[in-house]
């Protein structure tokens, strides 16, 4: 088997097992049973219609001098109240499966040797192969980037097979309506079509697809909703699908442009482009070919809650990379990334922007894919004028102000009620625009950052210029109303305060990074100084009575010890603002905060945020713990998606697309100017390699190799611009090596090791 794969030697017994394609469109989920093939086919734009559409963010913008009144004077709760409008929580439209291939033969149960189930990573295809006494079976299928074509190619003996299509989803709602079609169109060619109804209302209608049936060497017809083939040598089936605003005829053709009947063909166009961005980042960490060849089945029970078993964490880094590049594309990546296999997705299966979408999109820059952040820009740039409306609505100001959660089809803030008050939560646009500005500093895109993100920074900062009109005793600025996802104080008198770290730190870091932005693009001037005015007039950090970074910095607001998010430690990750180099006391303060948060539900999401600000910490030992915890804690499906909770409880892509960031960020730490080797090293992986890594330094390390019994770390870099960067390690007795670099000339610097 391929190292860039993973493979099977049974089918799917449910549907979180399916292998999975994508093109960050389309998604489908291979079941592989030899005989009665299902293939469920998603589309990221498949969002049930509910209430949601057409709420907005309440107007109380006239309330907010009364509201910072009542939470200063410690009425947190009756300020929740009045600063809603009585609504009750309303989610966003659900993401949900589209409709099902069914391939059956007419062979049923006959027995089956040498059965393979594959997903290829380098392609992006999904195999399944097996013998029997008619001959040798194989059957391919992927999802094109070039053509926009769900491909599937059956081979073997004598095909006899019928294909029809469903909407036999588990948990469909009674009220989706499907209708199929069949019809055979030629010699050796037919047609299938099905169209579902959403029930009556605003939105889009309906949703469905149309698959193309060319069969080579034998017949085909049409019965009702089936098509049959008879005497095939090989059988191509071709699909698109799509969600309306007008329901079409299923008698006409859905998509009238067809693709070209050649699979190798398709795969070669589609595995150019798919290929090169995947090819770009390898990792070696030292496990034997033998455990590399495992089935995914003994890889996952390798999993030990005491040690990261290279073998399996090799093939998390590479799947988590697979799968978070086959899942963006027109959207970046949702709660389940581009896949489901039944209806009722938890959360709504949208984007959940308070920490989940971050976590995912941290591997993108870091290796080597910073091309998947542009579906992240698409998508706020298809909402900031929401943005702009919760601002100017809730709290009257200019600027952007964004939401905990979207659908992908707008971005109005009105998931909240008297008890969660998300309108209080300010750090929203900081937070999600910090991966853009990640990509600028690892690409140095100025016409990005130019045409495309600095006019957001600059909205991010006129909202809290506009917003921070009170101050404190000493003349310092205060945030009020401030929210720290998704936990309050420790008193439990409501969850609202003033400065929750992160609305702080977001604060801060907007107002900076829109001057600095500015100054670097010589525009806005004025107001570049007045927001670096402004910042020096916020608050600083509270350490607590127990040595640790205090989620607020108000007297009087106590830490919830015991929850999932770790929202108060952002100035540590992404941020790099809390360093133990540049701010020793309070990273050690940072430290302690991490070290006595609870993990509440061991969340996937809570525990590789742990791990990434373990790292950043230089704790290696803490960031080991917390990948431990998803490994050790059955979290992984034999088609290394994971689950959200321990016990495979709730299909999820957070841990699968940031664990591959999480393993980087124990390896390599960037910021600008400076690029730190081995700085969270697990003890196990005594030697290794990782390739084709990117920095927030703006250089590439297109290698870096480490052997710690020969005590010796080397680095390969290099930059498309000039650059200038200090390479360092806590683990060199010379811990500090300044490397000029020229563009596009690598340069070996070696590390030696204490």
């Amino acid at each position: 088997m391929p190292v860039h794969s993973v493979y099977d030697t049974r089918p799917a017994d449910r549907w979180e097992d399916a292998f999975l394609s994508g093109n960050g469109e389309y998604g489908i989920m291979v079941f592989g049973h030899p005989h009665r093939e299902r293939i469920v086919h998603n589309h990221h734009r498949y969002v049930l219609p509910n209430e949601s559409l057409g709420m907005r963010p309440p107007a109380v913008a006239d309330r907010l001098g009364h509201v910072r009144d009542l939470i200063l004077a410690g009425d947190r709760e009756r300020a929740q109240r009045e600063f809603s409008d009585g609504r009750t929580m309303a989610w966003t439209q659900a993401f949900h499966p589209g409709h099902v291939l069914h391939l059956d033969a007419p062979t049923g149960e006959s027995p089956v040797e040498d059965y393979r189930r594959v997903t290829d990573f380098t392609t992006g295809e999904v195999w399944v192969s097996w013998s029997d006494g008619a001959g040798e079976w194989t059957r391919r299928a992927f999802v094109s980037r070039t053509d926009a074509v769900a491909v599937v190619e059956i081979t073997g003996p004598e095909i006899d097979l019928a294909v029809r299509l469903s909407g036999e989803v588990p948990g469909r709602p009674a009220d989706i309506a499907f209708t199929t079609f069949a019809q055979a169109v030629g010699d050796g060619e037919a047609r299938l079509a099905v169209v579902a109804l959403y029930p009556p209302g605003p939105g889009a209608v309906g949703f469905g697809g149309e698959t193309r049936v060319v069969a080579t060497a034998g017949r085909v017809t049409a019965e009702g909703d089936v098509v049959r083939v008879r005497g095939a040598a090989k059988v191509l089936l071709l699909t698109r699908l799509d969600r309306w605003e007008r329901l079409p005829d299923v008698d006409v053709r859905l998509f009238p442009a067809e693709p070209p009947t050649d699979y190798d063909g398709l795969l070669a166009r589609h595995a150019a482009v798919h290929g090169e961005l995947y090819g770009r980042a390898t990792i070696d960490l030292g496990a034997s070919d033998s455990a590399r060849q495992l089935p995914v089945g003994e890889l996952i029970a390798r999993a030990d809650a005491k040690e990261l078993d290279a073998a399996l964490v090799e093939a998390l880094f590479r799947s988590g990379r697979y799968l978070l590049l086959s899942s963006s594309g027109v959207l970046p990546p949702r709660l389940t990334g581009l896949w489901l296999g039944e209806w009722g997705a938890a959360w709504s299966g949208d984007f959940t922007t308070d920490a989940n979408i971050n976590l995912q999109m941290a591997s993108a820059v870091l290796t080597g894919m910073p091309e998947l952040i542009i579906p992240h820009a698409e998508l706020i740039g298809a909402q900031i004028d929401d943005w702009r409306t919760n601002a100017r609505t809730i709290y009257g100001t200019r600027g952007i102000l964004a939401p905990s959660r979207t659908d992908g089809e707008h971005g109005l803030l009105f998931h909240l009620d008297d008890d969660w008050p998300w309108t209080m939560w300010l750090a929203g646009a900081d937070w999600l625009l910090f991966p853009l500005y990640e990509y600028w500093q690892a690409t140095g895109d100025d016409d990005f950052l130019a045409r495309t993100l600095a006019p957001w920074l600059v909205e991010a900062a006129l909202f809290f210029e506009d917003f921070l009109t009170r101050e404190d005793a000493e003349g310092r600025v205060l945030l009020v109303p401030s929210y720290s996802p998704e936990v309050g104080p420790r008193d439990v008198r409501g969850v609202a305060g003033v400065n929750a770290t992160m609305d702080l730190a977001a604060a801060r870091h907007a107002l900076i990074t829109a001057a600095d932005v500015c100054a670097h693009l010589g525009m806005e001037q004025d107001a570049a100084d007045r927001w670096r005015a402004l910042a020096e007039r916020l608050p600083p950090y509270r350490v607590d009575d127990r040595g640790a970074l205090a989620e607020w910095a108000w007297p009087g607001l106590e830490t919830a010890d015991d929850h999932r998010h770790i929202s108060h430690l952002y100035p540590v990750w992404p941020l790099h603002e809390i360093t133990p180099d540049d701010t020793p006391v309070l990273a050690a303060a940072a430290h302690e905060a991490l070290l006595i948060r609870g993990d509440e539900n061991m969340s996937a999401h809570g525990s590789l945020h742990r791990a990434l600000v373990a790292a950043r910490l230089k704790d290696g030992e803490t960031a080991k713990a917390n990948v431990l915890k998803i490994l050790g804690s059955d979290m992984v499906f034999r088609s290394l998606m994971t689950s959200h909770n321990p016990g495979l409880e709730i299909y999820n892509a957070d841990a699968a697309h940031c664990l591959p960031a999480v393993v980087v960020e124990m390896l390599v730490d960037s910021r600008p100017g400076v690029v730190e080797v081995l700085p969270a090293l697990p003890p196990e992986w005594r030697t290794g390699s990782l390739r084709g890594i990117g920095t927030r330094a703006g250089v590439s390390v297109d290698e870096l190799t480490w052997d710690v019994e020969r005590r010796v770390a080397q680095l390969v870099l290099s930059a498309r611009h000039e650059r200038e960067v200090v390479v360092q390690s806590r683990r060199a007795a010379d811990q500090r090596h300044l490397v000029r670099l020229r563009p596009h000339t690598p340069v070996t610097v070696t590390v030696w090791l204490d």
